[in-house]
Formats: structure tokens, C-alpha cells, sequence
């Protein structure tokens, strides 16, 4: 951790977005390609200006970041494809945030894309005989985890729904949201079960998309007025017994893996959660943002839940999060989230947000958790 505070400065030239939703007619190095175009634009750069390329992506088989950027244009750069689950995106954007702060390139692309199929997310991180015994339908999971949670915390159904309500109404503000239409508390509660208690509308969709965002050295920043810094990218994995605490001589041994990130990045950064002006907090269910906010520390354990009905977690509220509507109304294109989870916190810190602008944003969080298990946290500054 020390070492990386003694390297150079990163900055965030440009980010490219476009909206998520089925591209029943293209394939990932159409969208893909057209993600990295628009970063290449937006950082008032051209191709040949790249010097490397970390590709995010879970399911799009071998070399399928050479087949997005064969579409730009191959240019004997190095090309590195990064499959780690749900924070596949977040990862590549760390690997291209490390190659620039020690001064190995001075220009690099993390992009991240998905082509999803129809259906629950089929995840393939288990043994064989978990997968037979049907370990791998990630809405079971989840259901388990929100049930334990509403037994230690007294939460209730109501309390996570309002998460998806405020979601789809921060959604229907981006226009690249899979989701733009609010819901009322009614339509969430009355949705057709899943996996008690966790119904439809408690579940992110899934979704096509893509993402890319160019890290540089201050000195190679074409844009000034665009300047976002990076003040920490952090990933941590599991250990033996995932359900057992993080076993760390530096932490409390109570620290689990998403706290475990958290506390890294806020060493590594100099800040900490009381400092941040706006969170993109993973909310692959609904219930998962509660859960997610209070181990990030942004509350104790239990306290969220009054949180959002007291409306802090409102844009204009005291602490905003997943302005742009998150997974739950954005869309879950693994390879792709966890960057475009970093570009909303980008145009937040610009003011560029439009009409879901948390007015004098500073300093922002993005949060990813994948299977494996990993948790990625990054923050920025203005």
C-alpha cells in the first residue's frame, strides 16, 4: 500500500458511455468498439495516442478484448483481457491505473463489455458438485444473504424495496439507463416472487452494454478542465471460509472482505467515508446496497434502512447514491459495471451529470463486488 502513495499521479482523460440494453443485433466489438470511440473523444485523443488496453469481460470467451479493439485498430500495443467476475471492469481499470502510476506507460485504456444471456446470471464459480446441487443461481444466494440480514438488522421487505424505488426514479434521469421508467413502492411489493423474499423487481437486470474510461499522467491531460484524479483502486479477494471474517493482523478481526477494500482504500486515499460527496454502492439486489453502504462505513450495521427513508440517500440528500439509478435500473452487464459504475462518479465530479447532479461534488466512491469472491472500491477526486 505504502508504495503505491510513492507513485505518480493518475489522472481520468476521458470516459466513453452509451445506453445499456438488449443489442439483440450486435455483437460486443460493435457496442464495445463504440464505447472506446466515445473515451477517444471525450479525452480529445486519438487510437495511436493508446499505449496499452485492459479488457473487462466474464463471458465473451478468448482474446475478446483483441476482438473489440481489432474494430479500432490493431496497433501492437499490449492487450490484456481481465475475467474477474463482477469486478472484471474494476479490475482492468486498476491494472491500467498501476501501469501509469509506475511509470511503465504514460497512456492506457480499461474498457469493460458484455453480451448477457437471457436468464439468471448462469455463474460458473463453483466446484462441479456445488453446481449440480444448484449452488450457481445467484437469486438463491442473495435471498439467503437479505434473509440473514433482515434476521440481525430487523430490516423488512418495505425497507429494501424503497431501494429499487429510489433507484428507478434516479434511473429514469439517465438516458442510458436500461431502466427509465420509476416504480412505485406497490409495483416493487407486488412483483412476482423469485426467491422469497426477494421478488423481480428486487432483482437488477441484466443487460448488453459497454464502458471505457483513459487513465494518464498529468503531464499527457489534454482536457484540463476535465481533470478527475485517482485517489485510490483497491482490490481485495476472499479467504478460506468466505462466510468467516477477513482474518487480517492489521484490521479487527470482525472486518469482512468489503470492509476489508474499504479500509484499504481510505488509508491509501487519506479520506474517509465522511468525506465523500457521492457512492456508487454495488446493488446487484436491492437489499445488497444497505448492506453494502453500512460495511463500506458509511453507517453501522442496521442504520441504512432509516437512511433511505429519511431520504439521505437521495440525490439531494446528505449522502447520494447510485445517482445514475445503479444496477437495479442501469442494467448489469458484468464485464461492463464496474467501469460504468466509475464513470457516473466521473461526470458527477465534472458537473456533468444533467439532471441528477449532486450540486458541488468533490470526491466520490465506486463500489463492485464479483464472485471468487472480490471487492473492488475506487475513489476519485476533483
Amino acid at each position: 500500500m505504502k508504495q503505491l502513495n510513492e507513485m505518480r499521479e493518475v489522472v481520468i482523460a476521458g470516459i466513453g458511455l452509451l445506453p445499456w440494453h438488449r443489442y439483440e443485433n450486435q455483437e460486443i466489438y460493435d457496442f464495445g468498439s463504440e464505447a472506446i470511440l466515445n473515451a477517444l473523444k471525450d479525452a480529445d485523443m486519438e487510437w495511436k495516442d493508446i499505449q496499452s488496453a485492459f479488457c473487462g469481460s466474464v463471458y465473451q470467451g478468448t482474446g475478446s478484448g483483441h476482438q473489440v479493439i481489432k474494430e479500432i485498430g490493431l496497433t501492437g500495443i499490449p492487450i490484456v483481457n481481465v475475467e474477474n467476475a463482477c469486478s472484471s471492469g474494476a479490475s482492468a481499470f486498476r491494472l491500467a491505473y498501476q501501469s501509469i502510476a509506475a511509470d511503465i506507460y504514460d497512456i492506457a485504456i480499461a474498457v469493460g463489455f458484455e453480451k448477457m444471456p437471457l436468464g439468471p446470471i448462469p455463474s460458473t464459480a463453483f466446484r462441479p458438485y456445488e453446481l449440480k446441487m444448484g449452488f450457481n443461481f445467484q437469486p438463491a444466494n442473495y435471498a439467503n444473504e437479505t434473509v440473514s440480514y433482515m434476521v440481525e438488522t430487523g430490516a423488512t421487505v418495505e425497507d429494501f424495496s424503497r431501494v429499487t424505488v429510489k433507484n428507478r426514479m434516479n434511473g429514469a434521469l439517465n438516458p442510458n439507463a436500461c431502466f427509465q421508467t420509476p416504480v412505485t413502492l406497490e409495483d416493487v411489493m407486488s412483483s412476482r416472487m423469485i426467491a422469497a423474499p426477494l421478488r423481480l423487481l428486487h432483482c437488477c437486470p441484466l443487460s448488453d452494454g459497454a464502458a471505457a474510461i483513459i487513465l494518464c499522467s498529468r503531464d499527457k491531460l489534454k482536457s484540463k478542465n476535465k481533470e478527475i484524479s485517482i485517489a485510490a483502486s483497491v482490490l481485495t479477494s476472499g479467504v478460506y471460509g468466505e462466510a468467516n471474517p477477513v482474518k487480517s493482523l492489521k484490521y479487527p478481526p470482525s472486518l469482512d472482505l468489503v470492509e476489508f477494500s474499504a479500509r484499504q482504500a481510505y488509508e491509501i486515499s487519506g479520506y474517509g467515508p465522511e468525506d465523500m460527496n457521492v457512492v456508487q454502492a454495488y446493488d446487484t439486489v436491492a437489499a445488497s446496497e444497505l448492506w453494502n453502504l453500512e460495511k463500506l462505513g458509511f453507517c453501522k450495521k442496521g442504520e441504512a434502512p432509516e437512511l433511505l427513508r429519511d431520504g439521505a440517500l437521495n440525490i439531494n440528500g446528505n449522502l447520494p447514491v447510485n445517482t445514475d439509478g445503479g444496477l437495479m435500473s442501469r442494467g448489469h452487464p458484468l464485464g461492463a459495471t464496474a467501469i460504468g459504475q466509475i464513470c457516473e462518479i466521473v461526470l458527477q465530479l465534472r458537473g456533468d451529470a444533467g439532471l441528477r447532479q449532486v450540486p458541488g461534488a468533490k470526491i466520490g466512491l465506486a463500489h463492485a463486488r464479483g464472485a471468487g469472491p472480490n471487492s473492488t472500491v475506487t475513489i476519485l477526486k476533483r
